[in-house]
């Protein structure tokens, strides 16, 4: 056992130290971020430009000092509404108005929705008839609040200013499901995307041991069940290092961007233990689909096979993740039971129930039952890379017939 052990250090290690130290790694840690950044900031310009495109406006056309009273009660009510309200843009008369209005509407650049015509005396929307029925609510609103403040000054009357206290309570339990389940969404989402882009360099990892004749080397040294934990370690290590720093510096950009004081949805458990137990599934997680993965990649004999497989392994874990999530909606359901207990879908199924269930105890009898996984995958794999590709070890069986080695005595 020992022997062992060390061996597994020791492949790790070499396997953890080629791959950090190397010029690529640093490539490998910025991508993402240079993706992620360059990403958001075009979203968020994009998004402003596609605000400014798709907000509704009103043109009110009209002299200053008619408009005044307007401009008054659109600052005050649209402060009050949170900017609910559509953009106004006042505009001088200029010669006939209805042709005016036209204009505004049909303008390529900066064009009305709708043109608000005749205050005071008699207002009238100009515009399409689905444009006006949206917000003629809006319009109406503020030309009212305009009237009872009018009537309210000429009867000499002070309108009281409302005084609201304040209670706060917990969400009612609506608001806690509905926010457990986003996060149960959300966490399921993350976990499979990492997972899915970082376990992914296993499959070429025994290809390239292969082809350099160093497979062969170390099996000789150590036993093959050493050599596939040892790289599924060494790049488990590799993929935390990546997730360090890739969530240290996304960290870093929420705390400075998001508002203070903005309010994040709670998990059952809380953030501390959901966070623990999100690392600890993604561990799993990683060693189950690694496990898998480097087992498939020693049975390739070239980057073209390790190609081909690519899009039925990709295809098969987006159906371990639809499994997975469908189970949010029903976590004490059979369907979730069985995403529980399948091995490949175990880590984002019971991810998932931690978001919205408290209790602990299924989670251990979970994290046992993966690692079991884990040891049943890796000695299967490398069984069958000692057999099949190394041509060692006992002879293979036949479900029908005696082995061959029989046949030939």
């Amino acid at each position: 056992m020992n022997r062992t052990l060390s061996s597994i250090w020791v492949i790790a290690r070499r396997d953890f130290t080629a791959t950090v130290f190397s010029r690529t790694f640093l490539l490998f840690l910025l991508g993402p971020l240079m993706a992620l950044g360059f990403g958001g900031l075009f979203g968020v310009v994009g998004g402003r430009a596609d605000d400014a495109a798709l907000r509704s406006s009103v043109a009110v056309i009209g002299s200053a000092s008619d408009t005044a009273p307007i401009r008054k009660a659109y600052a005050g009510m649209n402060t009050r509404l949170g900017g609910a309200l559509p953009d106004l843009r006042f505009v001088e008369p200029k010669g006939d108005v209805a042709i005016q209005a036209r204009g505004l509407l049909s303008a390529q650049k900066n064009g009305a929705t709708i043109v608000l015509t005749g205050w005071p005396a008699a207002p009238r929307l100009v515009g399409p008839a689905r444009q006006i029925d949206d917000l003629q609510n809006n319009v109406r609103l503020i030309l009212d609040e305009i009237r009872t403040a009018d009537a309210l000054k000429q009867a000499r009357i002070v309108r009281p200013e409302v005084k609201l206290q304040r209670t706060v309570i917990d969400p009612a339990g609506g608001g806690t499901s509905a926010a457990r389940h986003i996060v149960a969404r959300g966490a399921q989402s993350l976990l499979f995307m990492l997972t899915l882009l970082l376990a992914g360099m296993l499959l070429s990892n025994m290809v390239e041991e292969k082809s350099s004749k160093v497979i062969e080397v170390l099996a000789a040294a150590v036993p093959i069940d050493a050599i596939f934990y040892g790289k599924l370690i060494a790049m488990l290590g590799v993929s935390l290092t990546g997730i360090i720093v890739w969530g240290s510096v996304i960290g870093i950009a929420v705390v400075s961007f998001i508002p203070a004081g903005m309010p994040l949805p709670l998990p059952a458990m809380g953030w501390p233990l959901f966070i623990t137990l999100g690392a600890v599934y993604y561990i799993m997680n990683y060693m189950l689909l690694g496990g898998a993965f480097i087992g498939i990649g020693a049975q390739a004999n070239s980057a073209r096979e390790v190609q081909t497989l690519s899009m039925p392994i990709t295809m098969s874990q987006l159906a371990v993740f639809a499994l997975a999530s469908a189970t949010v909606n029903d976590t004490g359901g059979p369907l979730a039971t069985f995403a529980a207990i399948f091995p490949l879908s175990s880590p984002l199924a019971m991810l998932g129930r931690a978001a919205q269930d408290a209790t602990l105890w299924p989670h251990l009898l979970a994290l046992i039952w993966q690692a079991a996984w884990v040891a049943i995958i890796v000695r299967f794999a490398a069984r069958r890379f000692r057999t099949g590709v190394l041509k060692s070890g006992a002879p293979r069986r036949k479900w029908f017939g005696r082995t061959r080695a029989a046949k030939a005595g």
